[in-house]
């Protein structure tokens, strides 16, 4: 049985249903109660209610289920506080951070787990990175938002136990995710706005964008599927040969080819963007990916447009 941490959430969803269609069966942990949303995966899923800071909450949950592998999907990175939350001084979260990642692999040492799957980001490259980015290039040491920071951290330490547990860590950097369920709008990107905006019959609202989008900025965007297969493969494969893997479609993707095929799908739509941009384009190469699971983008633009378009039709909010 695969554990995913944050398997109710948007890349978590889409990853456990991929590992059902590879015949595993699942236990999702969740830090807050929840309930499976009706039709939400094909077959049954246990879902467990613990806190990955929690390191006894998260052990117990090895005495009722066997656990084979583990995909961790939960941030291990300071996040703003919750409602129902304090807050917390730098320096607790920074530590509760580091410490949800540290349980989750002394959790996997406890119950004889060979595989854990730890989500890292693009964002390790640099926001500045250019072109074709490769997982050995080198990686500054620097980070201008607490994501791309804490995830290097993490690579760092997922090194240092695998070589000390004998546990195979993966670090997977993620790029671009977009598709059905996906909760946070134009965060980083235009993409998943331009798709709504269409689907609702209303303009972009492009605010949360730490800049003015443009019809060239450009940027490796995986549809959600396609994510969620590249991590189950890359979960149940019999052998990988490296540490680091890029999840990603291998190719940059436009506003303008997002634009283009909203507009053929949805004749007027109002999701016009500005020329002039100038920032980078880039994508993640996936040769490793490609070459250790078989892995190939089963989604290109007009079929991801056409398919969240039709998610989106069909009543759902996001």
């Amino acid at each position: 049985m695969i554990l995913v941490t944050g398997g109710l959430g948007f890349i978590g969803t889409h990853t456990v249903r991929a590992l059902q269609d590879a015949g595993e069966d699942c236990v999702l942990v969740q830090r807050r109660r929840a309930e499976v949303p009706p039709g939400r995966f094909a077959a049954p899923v246990a879902v467990e209610r613990a806190d990955i800071t929690d390191l006894d909450a998260l052990l117990t949950i090895g005495t009722r289920h066997t656990i084979t592998g583990i995909v961790h999907l939960a941030g291990s990175m300071p996040w703003p506080p919750g409602p129902d939350q304090p807050v917390e001084q730098p320096v607790d979260a920074a530590r509760r951070a580091l410490g949800g990642l540290f349980n989750v692999i002394e959790a996997a040492r406890q119950w004889g787990v060979g595989r854990v799957s730890v989500a890292s980001t693009i964002g390790v490259y640099g926001f500045r990175a250019e072109g074709r980015l490769t997982e050995d290039m080198p990686v500054q040491l620097s980070s201008p938002h607490p994501i791309p920071a804490f995830k290097k951290i993490g690579e760092l330490l997922n090194g240092h136990l695998a070589d000390a547990t004998g546990i195979e860590i993966l670090n997977l950097r993620i790029s671009g995710i977009w598709g059905p369920l996906d909760p946070h709008g134009p965060i980083f990107f235009a993409a998943p706005e331009l798709v709504q905006a269409a689907a609702r019959g209303r303009e972009p609202d492009l605010s949360p964008l730490p800049g003015p989008a443009y019809a060239e900025d450009a940027l490796d965007l995986c549809y959600a599927k396609d994510a969620g297969r590249a991590i189950a493969l890359l979960q149940t494969a019999g052998h990988l040969n490296h540490r680091t893997y890029n999840v990603a479609s291998g190719r940059a993707t436009s506003n303008a080819e997002i634009i283009a095929a909203l507009k053929r799908h949805v004749p007027g739509a109002r999701v016009d963007l500005p020329t002039g941009g100038t920032a980078p384009a880039r994508y993640l190469d996936i040769s490793r990916l490609r070459a250790d699971t078989g892995f190939a983008p089963a989604y290109d633009t007009e079929r991801a447009v056409a398919d969240y378009l039709a998610w989106l039709r069909a009543g759902n909010a996001y």
